[in-house]
């Protein structure tokens, strides 16, 4: 397979590069000369040509675009409420639009996998490898039950069914998109799980939750479109309950080293490009978001760096993309979720040259203080 995507006038990407674009049989014969899609706000040109004849695929991808290119130099900032609703708005709608084909092509967990980096990954073994994530999430927190869960950015909430269904949990997920939450709550009804698991619309850095609900607060692949993570982290730990637990699966950028008070210019240029496509915010490292757990005084904090166990997971994203049935897919779905394709190999790059980190973060609130009730006598 010969894969090419250019963006603007920068050089284009060869994803014959990467080990996954090797050729595959096929007994198919058709061809797909072109597809033009056209839209003014933003510029978009792309242009496909597919063609299947036997054993050997050549597809070409190409686009002409100003805005996945947009603010690339410019430098990531604290938002206002303005532009804090503007990126709200700019979430719901990504995934909106993204989430049913998604679905379609990869089931409910919308999150990567979990892969063992020593052996090879058979293209059925994908949507097990996103189960365990889940699992290897909930081992390196030491959790073994939980019977009372929020979800904070659930997608269409496979990883609330599938903790409700593992611990008899009730299980509650909050999302940005109505479109996810009301599949979410379809999903549920029809898996029999209604009772214990439901969801619905709200904001993560203002959830509406009391405080110490719930005793595990988990939050996968969401933080990273979090505008204030202190804001973030905080939330996360006020609807904790006493002793209750709490874990982070994001994407971060790297640890900055000694006498480093910045990244590299390449690599912010790299991950504001990413930014746009995804509608993130400024990234953080693993280090930030200890240090921000730590400020709360939240107890047996634990981060690692999962990035090898995720590797196969982009070269198999675009993989599916790069099917009739992804393609397809994929242009009736608009152009945000087009320009989060086109970004897809800068996810490979920013790996690769271990820019993105894979982080998981764990720890725990304290429990209630214990006091003392018995009182010494005097004489």
């Amino acid at each position: 397979m010969a894969v090419v995507l250019s963006s603007g006038s920068t050089t284009p990407i060869p994803l014959r590069a990467f080990p996954f674009c090797s050729s595959s049989s096929s007994s198919s014969s058709y061809s797909l000369r072109s597809i033009r899609v056209r839209e003014r706000h933003p510029p978009l040109h792309l242009h496909l040509r597919l063609r299947v004849r036997g054993s050997a695929t050549e597809t070409e991808a190409t686009t002409t675009t100003t805005q996945l290119d947009h603010d690339n130099n410019k430098n990531l900032k604290m938002w206002n409420q303005q532009e804090q609703q503007q990126l709200q708005k700019g979430i719901a709608e990504f995934y909106d639009d993204s989430s049913s084909l998604w679905e379609n092509i990869w089931g409910d967990h919308m999150h990567h996998g979990f892969y063992d980096p020593n052996s090879d990954v058979s293209l059925s073994d994908h949507r097990s490898a996103q189960i365990r994530m889940i699992d290897e999430a909930l081992r390196f927190s030491s959790l073994s039950e939980a019977k009372n869960v929020v979800d904070v950015g659930c997608g269409i909430g496979g990883s609330s069914r599938y903790i409700a269904a593992k611990f008899d949990a009730k299980c509650q997920g909050i999302t940005l998109s109505p479109v996810q939450a009301q599949r979410a709550n379809a999903l549920a009804s029809s898996q029999g799980l209604s009772p214990l698991v439901s969801f619905q619309v709200a904001d993560a850095l203002e959830q509406p939750f009391p405080d110490g609900q719930f005793d595990l607060v988990w939050s996968m692949e969401s933080g990273e479109h979090m505008p204030d993570k202190q804001k973030f982290v905080s939330e996360l730990a006020r609807v904790a309950a006493p002793g209750g637990t709490i874990i982070i699966v994001t994407w971060c950028h790297r640890d900055l080293r000694p006498g480093e008070d910045s990244l590299q210019p390449w690599e912010q240029a790299l991950l504001n490009k990413i930014c746009n496509a995804f509608y993130l915010p400024a990234w953080c490292s693993t280090t930030d978001y200890v240090s921000l757990l730590e400020s709360l005084s939240l107890q047996d904090i634990k981060a690692a760096d999962w990035s090898q166990y995720v590797a196969p997971f982009w070269p198999a994203v675009i993989r599916s993309a790069l099917t009739w049935k992804g393609l397809t897919s994929l242009l009736r779905t608009g152009w945000k979720t087009i320009r989060g394709a086109l970004a897809m190999p800068l996810m490979i790059q920013g790996y690769q040259k271990g820019l993105i980190k894979f982080a998981i973060i764990t720890c725990r609130k304290p429990p209630p203080a214990h006091v003392d009730g018995s009182a010494s006598a005097t004489t």
